[in-house]
């Protein structure tokens, strides 16, 4: 099947696209002894599980379903779970699948540590280095003042008892988000000066995710010194848990125009209603916010034509960006939004009613196929 003839609003996910990643990634492993794990929150699409699994240690998960998709659909890997705060009801469950609890606070630590290490567990704790390398992206520095995620220093020293240090096999922190290895070079350092000396009694580390390992320009050599370090000084098993690495530029949302409105100005730009929805499909576009990349476009201005792009449902500021064109789309044209993969499909909802976007994939000899779609009984089947 050819791209044009799929359905739309539909996610393709290249899986030559894919493998590229786990190539790098897979190298950094056996240059380093790191492991590397996939971060479900950012890309769930299970399918594609068996090609990760060539390249990766297992699955990162942020509670019980995850868990259970992980081991599931990758077995024989690696489970890490962490929550900020486990339910009771759930926590036998989760000890089933993960092979590697990770706990947010001390008292959650001693709430359910013994649980966890009586059901054959490894057990950890997350960190809070107190070092924010964030710039304009607040919602994602777990390092904020008053931030709700990880220990610090301070209450570590009111609350750790040789007890439970002695329940913990390993650490984490998790404080980056889309950045390069400088970032983490300086949260190692602030971490090591607030939490180094317990490094030695620890089996391994975990520096959580936000490591854009697979983007071009991205300085590899760096993070393989961070690593290094850590294990010829501490003697620590490595862990990293990147999302948007390992599905980086590993699929695109396809979409058709519905509607071209008519402009009063010669100034404004031609607004289109396409089938696929900011608000709906695309939620980071809003929640971050941010312009994704759009296949044979212009920045505003740059081309002949520059367009507003929205969606079809009745919010207002269901708006995906402006472009510019060698021409204005058409009703009907397919127009292609790049780097879809991650922290989409996993936020998708049916506000409106809106439909599912449909995936396919683009198999490493070029075809598309379709491997699901979704209806109206979708969006019935979540509302009672």
């Amino acid at each position: 099947m050819e791209k044009r003839d799929l359905p739309t609003p539909c996610y393709l996910i290249d899986e030559a696209a894919l493998r590229r990643n786990g190539e790098i990634l897979k190298g950094l492993q056996q240059r380093t002894g790191c492991r590397v794990l996939l971060a479900q929150k950012c890309f769930s699409c299970f399918g594609f599980y068996p090609l990760l699994s060539e390249y990766l240690a297992g699955t990162e998960a942020s509670g019980l379903y995850e868990a259970r998709l992980g081991a599931e659909e990758m077995p024989g890997k690696e489970v890490h779970v962490f929550e900020a705060a486990y339910r009771p009801d759930e926590f036998e469950e989760i000890t089933r699948y993960a092979g590697h609890i990770l706990f947010n606070s001390i008292g959650q630590l001693a709430r359910f540590g013994p649980a966890a290490k009586a059901a054959g567990c490894q057990v950890g704790l997350r960190l809070n280095p107190e070092c924010s390398t964030q710039e304009g992206h607040a919602i994602y520095d777990p390092c904020a003042p008053g931030s709700r995620l990880g220990v610090r220093r301070a209450e570590w020293d009111a609350a750790m008892t040789p007890e439970l240090l002695g329940l913990l096999d390993g650490l984490h922190f998790h404080t980056l988000c889309e950045q390069d290895s400088d970032a983490l070079e300086m949260t190692l350092q602030a971490a090591e000066e607030k939490f180094g000396e317990f490094f030695g009694q620890m089996k391994w580390l975990n520096l959580g995710g936000g490591h854009h390992i697979t983007r071009p320009g991205y300085d590899l050599p760096r993070l393989e010194r961070c690593i290094r370090h850590l294990t010829d000084r501490y003697g620590l098993l490595v862990y990293l848990e990147p999302g948007e690495a390992v599905a980086l530029n590993g699929g695109s949302l396809l979409t058709r125009v519905l509607d071209v409105l008519p402009r009063l100005t010669g100034k404004e730009p031609v607004r289109l209603i396409l089938d696929a929805s900011a608000a709906c499909h695309m939620p980071d576009v809003l929640e971050m916010p941010y312009r994704p990349p759009l296949a044979g476009s212009g920045q505003p201005g740059e081309k002949a034509v520059t367009c507003r792009l929205g969606g079809p449902t009745c919010l207002a500021g269901d708006v995906i960006g402006e472009y510019s064109f060698d021409s204005c789309p058409q009703i009907g044209d397919l127009l292609e939004f790049e780097d879809m993969a991650i922290y989409t499909m996993v936020k998708t909802n049916t506000f409106n009613g809106m439909p599912l976007p449909a995936i396919a994939v683009r198999k490493e000899n070029g075809d598309c196929q379709v491997v699901r779609t979704f209806g109206y009984e979708d969006f019935k089947s979540r509302l009672g």
